[in-house]
């Protein structure tokens, strides 16, 4: 299994653990698509890109309409050292590209972007993938 594969699988098992007392079994859910993604950073890099989650992405994810569901690190070298993996969810795929284009062309995003890599790039590869809840997930 690559790594990849391993990092999506792993997201997968903790998210749904996670959520799954997050919501009531009977409370009907918006219909919604999920994103996981990895973040695979460089060398000594990962606490820049925490710090700049922390501090600015989530909320500027929300203004642009993503929902902030969980971020994670590894406990185990050699992710731990690099990697960042989170969910987000969107209200469709269409919805998604749509965020991501507004986020991207955002003027405070490029802001606190050029800022946080003043010392340099923090973000080597970024691994994306859409997922859809199933019909007996808690978290939907």
């Amino acid at each position: 299994m690559s790594k990849q594969s391993w990092v999506v699988a792993v997201a997968g098992l903790i998210l749904g653990a996670f959520m799954q007392c997050a919501r009531a079994a009977d409370t009907p859910a918006p219909a919604r698509v999920f994103e996981i993604r990895t973040y695979h950073c460089l060398p000594g890099r990962l606490e820049a890109l925490n710090k700049r989650f922390r501090e600015h992405t989530m909320k500027i994810f929300e203004k642009h309409g993503m929902t902030n569901v969980a971020y994670w690190t590894f406990e185990d070298s050699p992710a731990k050292e690099d990697t960042l993996i989170y969910v987000i969810s969107h209200a469709s795929r269409e919805q998604a590209k749509k965020n991501w284009d507004e986020f991207r062309n955002d003027p405070e995003w490029k802001a606190v972007s050029a800022a946080s890599e003043a010392d340099g790039k923090i973000v080597e590869k970024v691994d994306s993938v859409f997922v859809d809840a199933t019909d007996y997930s808690p978290l939907k």
